[in-house]
C-alpha cells in the first residue's frame, strides 16, 4: 500500500481534517485503498477516524492521505496553534481528554 515508505511525505496530525470532492471517475485509476480513502472523506473525518474506520494502521493512514493530498484529490486542513511556537491549542487537548475520559 505504502511502496515500503514508512513516513508521509509531510507532517499530518492525528487530528487533522481530510476532505474530498474528487470526482468517482478520478478515482478509477487509484489503489483500492486510495479509493476507500476518497469515498469515506465525502464527508469530513480527521486522519485517526481514516484509520480506525478503515482498520488500517495510523502510520499508513498517513502515508495514504499525504499521496492523495500531493495529487490533488484530497484537501488538510492542520490544526493551528495558539501561538507562534506552534504549541497545541488548549480547548482542542481538553476535548480530547474528556472524550477519552467517556471512553
Amino acid at each position: 500500500m505504502t511502496g515500503g515508505r514508512t513516513r508521509p511525505r509531510y507532517q499530518l496530525a492525528i487530528e487533522a481534517l481530510i476532505s474530498t470532492t474528487a470526482d468517482p471517475a478520478a478515482l478509477m485509476a487509484l489503489l483500492p485503498e486510495h479509493q476507500r480513502i476518497c469515498h469515506l472523506c465525502r464527508e469530513v473525518k480527521s486522519v485517526a477516524e481514516v484509520s480506525a474506520l478503515l482498520n488500517m494502521p495510523l502510520g499508513v493512514a498517513r502515508i495514504l492521505v499525504a499521496d492523495l493530498a500531493e495529487a490533488g484529490l484530497v484537501a488538510i486542513h492542520q490544526p493551528g496553534g495558539d501561538d507562534a511556537t506552534g504549541a497545541p491549542d488548549v480547548t482542542l487537548l481538553e476535548r480530547v481528554l474528556s472524550g477519552l475520559r467517556k471512553l
